[in-house]
């Protein structure tokens, strides 16, 4: 069961390395390629001030991080958890 969504391209250095960082420590996650999908760049957008800002996770409980670090990203999920 994923955790949140994040939202990226196929060509992002910090997507990349945080997908990286989540995978070898078993968080799981739902990935959507905003390039792909339309409707998805334009929630990232309404987020970030109209900017399409890569990554942004979407947590089960409709809050966002911007580009986190995997600290923040576990902070987070403690955070909802309790």
């Amino acid at each position: 069961m994923s955790q949140f969504t994040m939202y990226s391209t196929t060509w992002c250095g910090y997507c990349r390395r945080l997908k990286s960082t989540l995978n070898r420590e078993g968080i799981v996650f739902d990935e959507v390629d905003i390039e792909v999908d339309p409707t998805s760049a334009d929630l990232v957008m309404s987020l970030n001030n109209g900017n399409a800002v890569v990554p942004t996770l979407v947590f089960s409980d409709g809050s966002a991080l911007t580009n986190p670090s995997p600290a923040q990203v576990k902070e987070r999920l403690a955070a909802i958890a309790s």
